[in-house]
């Protein structure tokens, strides 16, 4: 596998060892205005010119789209190139993952990758390009590896070392200031029979906040508050999360409201291989967002850069006009509706760290070099062997801009199930501005509205 790398670099690792990774130099960072994007990214074409450069990505908004509604694809035309299936894999095995091979394997003929013309598309504010050289110079990975320090606003690393660097690059990506937004989920049987949770989501980027400064926003990445909307029996329930930066200092607090006893209560346990909520044992709470909370459980090591068919622009699962029924089938979800393009991609392993417990014994994930949004991932159990593929399907959202999930799921190899999140009935934009105040995201602010 080791010929499918390219950016040729060094095998990195990092075991929390005591060492402190720096920041870069002002001459490195300066690549960030010269051959690299000011994400990091390669800003050239590949070699063939499938990739191509990056021009700015999808700064702009279509014509035909105005603020408050779905955003509508901005490639209508766009047909597939070519369609990879179980029986031609072979001839495209060096841009596909293990992951990506043994979902066709297994579930061919009706599982197969569309793949679309490569678009460079994801874009952010200025001022977040800004930060991104700003952190470059000054941004640290704490010594016990659970924290960052010297950053603001978006990933600290666009010039990574580590595979450690890029987790915390993902973790830490710009997502908005804040959102609100309302989505279904779901865990289909292996007939494709399947109940829908539908879950109301309010998020609260401290970090990302224009003008924050680290002294000033408590240790806090992110405040997300959660209220489940149906189905009736567990409807009410309330999950308050603070999602925190330097997590030996203070680790992630979480409540959980039950409607059933009407009482507030800490969820100490809402982190690493706990079963994801309402996720019929599918997915672990740290597969949320593809990964999530303290690394402090694995060694992290940066692998290089692969080309690799990628989950991308996924207007199509996006539309207003599609809903749950048009997307979901037994085993996987209907490939007709995904998109798949030629990405440069980080290559991150983590390994299961000697005495930690966790489901997982190793983990692969494959970062997108233009967004540090990870695209895939692949889970392996104690015996070695490939257990769960997990696929994150984005889009930029053009009034902030960012690029950030619409849709995710982890397929269980063994179970022939899978969950998926982002499933939509007719449910409002995703809302950027809903003017939310931090202290409104206190466990005596959510205890009072779990009781209205």
């Amino acid at each position: 596998m080791r010929s499918h790398f390219i950016a040729c670099i060094a095998l990195l690792s990092f075991g929390f060892s005591g060492q402190v990774l720096s920041a870069v130099s002002v001459a490195e960072a300066q690549r960030l205005k010269q051959d690299l994007t000011p994400v990091g990214a390669e800003r050239g074409a590949n070699a063939s010119g499938s990739i191509p450069e990056w021009t700015g990505g999808l700064s702009e908004a279509p014509a035909n789209w105005r603020k408050g509604q779905v955003e509508v694809n901005p490639f209508p035309d766009d047909e597939p190139l070519f369609v990879i299936t179980a029986d031609n894999m072979h001839l495209y095995k060096d841009k596909l993952s293990d992951g990506s091979r043994k979902m066709l394997s297994q579930y061919g003929p009706n599982f197969f990758m569309p793949v679309y013309q490569t678009r460079r598309t994801a874009a952010f504010p200025e001022r977040v390009y800004e930060k991104f050289y700003e952190n470059a110079l000054s941004a640290e990975v704490l010594d016990n590896g659970n924290g960052v320090r010297k950053t603001i606003t978006t990933s600290p690393f666009p010039i990574p070392k580590s595979g450690l660097e890029v987790i915390w690059n993902h973790i830490l990506r710009y997502r908005g200031e804040e959102v609100s937004f309302r989505s279904g989920s779901a865990t289909p049987q292996v007939d494709g029979s399947y109940n829908p949770v539908v879950t109301q989501y309010d998020y609260y980027f401290a970090y990302g906040k224009q003008g924050a400064e680290l002294e000033e926003i408590d240790n806090k990445i992110f405040y997300l508050k959660t209220d489940t909307i149906s189905p009736s029996s567990i409807a009410g329930t309330i999950t308050l999360v603070h999602e925190t930066l330097d997590q030996v200092r203070s680790p992630r607090l979480a409540w959980r409201y039950d409607s059933g006893s009407r009482r507030l209560r800490r969820s100490p346990n809402l982190a690493y291989e706990t079963d994801l909520p309402n996720s019929s044992s599918l997915r672990s709470v740290d597969q949320k967002d593809m990964y999530n909370g303290a690394p402090n459980q694995y060694d992290w090591e940066l692998k290089g850069k692969r080309e690799l068919y990628v989950p991308y622009n996924a207007y199509m699962l996006h539309d207003q006009s599609v809903k749950p029924n048009d997307v979901i089938r037994a085993g996987h979800i209907n490939q007709k509706l995904a998109r798949y393009e030629l990405h440069r991609v980080w290559v991150v392993e983590a390994t299961r760290r000697t005495g930690i417990k966790h489901i997982y014994d190793r983990r692969i994930f494959y970062v997108d070099e233009d967004s540090w949004q990870i695209l895939m991932s692949e889970e392996y159990d104690e015996a070695g062997n490939l257990w769960r593929v997990s696929e994150a399907h984005n889009i930029s959202y053009y009034s902030v801009p960012a690029f950030w999930t619409t849709m995710e799921m982890t397929y269980d190899l063994k179970a022939k199930r899978y969950y998926i999140d982002g499933l939509d009935d007719n449910y409002p934009a995703y809302d950027f501005e809903p003017g939310y105040r931090g202290n409104e995201f206190s466990a005596s602010s959510a205890r009072r509205a779990a009781r209205r």
